[in-house]
Parts: structure tokens; C-alpha cells; sequence
């Protein structure tokens, strides 16, 4: 990897650190907005924020231009499918959906869209960590928006991981995931590509913005996971 990237992901890693640590601080100066809340919303931000950063040094490495790389933040309209039509009982109701039938659009998105050009390339969940009630419904916005763009790479990316199995234990060689995660994914048409930042399943009443319970990300963390975004762009170079 470039040295200048390797010092991008330096200075990421430390920022990130910082924030965590930070967080509580904010949290508790902010007395109209509830605390949990603060706390959810600052985790989850700053993974999105790493997350774009860590796909523009994935593209640089692959030598993509830069000007071909954007992270519209619009949404997709999905549209109603008409076979549905025949499962509705009520000739009434048909008859007003074929009549407004444009207006019948759910509009869909992930946190980050990655796209390549005019190439929906890879979208991107960022999560402060992820247990699998949380997971039916990024693989249910994954297939909706598959539709429209079949092409399209899914990714989560998650700060920790609740999922169980061994999706917590980053270092491994190979990952095999968790018995009810997989179970979740076998009814789904997404290949999802599932990567964690930080070591040790997410327990709830060890909280890693509390000091006696933090984390440390670590550069070669984000190395490992600008790699795998690297072989999900490979495609679109």
C-alpha cells in the first residue's frame, strides 16, 4: 500500500479513537437531546464518515480516477410490481393502483452509495455494530434496491458486531460467520459482504465509549478492510 495511505489510515485510526473516547462528553453537555441517542447517532456517524474515506483510498490503491468516484446521497424509487395486482382481492383497489400507478414507489437507500461513474457500484450499511433483528432489514433495502440495480456490490460495515459466531474475531484467517446469520442470508438473493473494525463481540453493559471498556482501532484493521473493498471495486476499474 502507498505510503500515503498507510498514513491517511494512521490519522484515521487516531481521529476515530478519539471520537469514541469523546463521545460520553458531548453526550452528557447536550441536555436537549437524550443520551442514548447522541451516543447511537455519533457512533454511527463516524463509521459512515470512515467508510467513505476508507473506499477513496480503496480506489486510489486500484489507480481509479477520482473524479469518477461519488457517494450521491440520493434516494432510489423503487417501483410497485405489477404481479402483485393479481393478489389483490378487491377490483376496487385494483383499479385505483392502475390508475395512480406512478405514484406507487417505495423510496429506498443504504447509508453510502458508492458509485463509479453512472455505476451503482457497491452500497454500503455503516453500522455502530449490528445484532441480526437489525440485519433482516439491511438485507430487505439490499433486495430492493438489487432491482433496480442488479449489479450492485452489498457491504456492511459495522464499528462491532452482535451477530454472534465469530463475525467479532477479526483477526481470524477465515471468518464462517454465525449459525442464525447465515440462516437470515439463505433467504435473501445478497451476497453480503460483512466487515467489523473492532475486536470482541458488542456487549451491552460494556459499553466502548466508557473508558474501563475501550476499544482500540487499529491502522491494520483499516489495511485489511480497504483490501476487501479493493476486490469489490476491482469490477468497476
Amino acid at each position: 500500500m502507498k505510503e500515503a495511505n498507510i498514513r491517511l489510515l494512521d490519522n484515521l485510526a487516531i481521529e476515530a479513537n478519539a471520537q469514541i473516547r469523546g463521545i460520553e462528553q458531548i453526550a452528557k453537555k447536550d441536555i436537549d437531546r437524550a443520551y442514548g441517542g447522541i451516543i447511537r447517532a455519533g457512533k454511527g456517524a463516524l463509521v459512515e464518515e470512515m467508510c467513505k474515506m476508507l473506499v477513496k483510498i480503496a480506489w486510489d490503491e486500484l489507480g481509479g480516477n477520482e473524479k469518477s468516484l461519488s457517494f450521491p446521497s440520493k434516494k432510489v424509487p423503487i417501483p410497485l410490481k405489477k404481479d402483485y395486482l393479481a393478489k389483490i382481492k378487491s377490483t376496487e383497489i385494483q383499479k385505483w393502483i392502475i390508475n395512480n400507478y406512478k405514484d406507487f414507489v417505495f423510496q429506498a437507500q443504504v447509508d453510502v452509495h458508492v458509485f463509479i461513474g453512472n455505476i451503482f457500484a457497491l452500497g454500503i450499511e455503516c453500522k455502530a455494530y449490528t445484532e441480526n433483528a437489525m440485519l433482516k432489514r439491511i438485507l430487505v433495502d439490499f433486495t430492493l434496491l438489487k432491482t433496480v440495480y442488479p449489479q450492485m456490490q452489498c457491504t456492511l460495515l459495522q464499528l462491532e458486531s452482535q451477530l454472534t459466531g465469530d463475525y467479532s474475531q477479526i483477526n481470524k484467517e477465515v471468518i464462517y460467520g454465525s449459525h442464525s446469520t447465515h440462516t437470515l442470508l439463505s433467504y435473501f438473493d445478497v451476497d453480503l459482504n460483512i466487515m467489523t473494525l473492532l475486536e470482541g463481540e458488542r456487549k451491552v453493559d460494556k459499553p466502548i465509549h466508557k473508558p474501563e471498556w475501550f476499544k482500540t482501532l487499529e491502522t491494520a484493521v483499516l489495511v485489511k478492510t480497504v483490501e476487501k473493498i479493493k476486490e469489490l471495486l476491482q469490477p468497476f476499474i
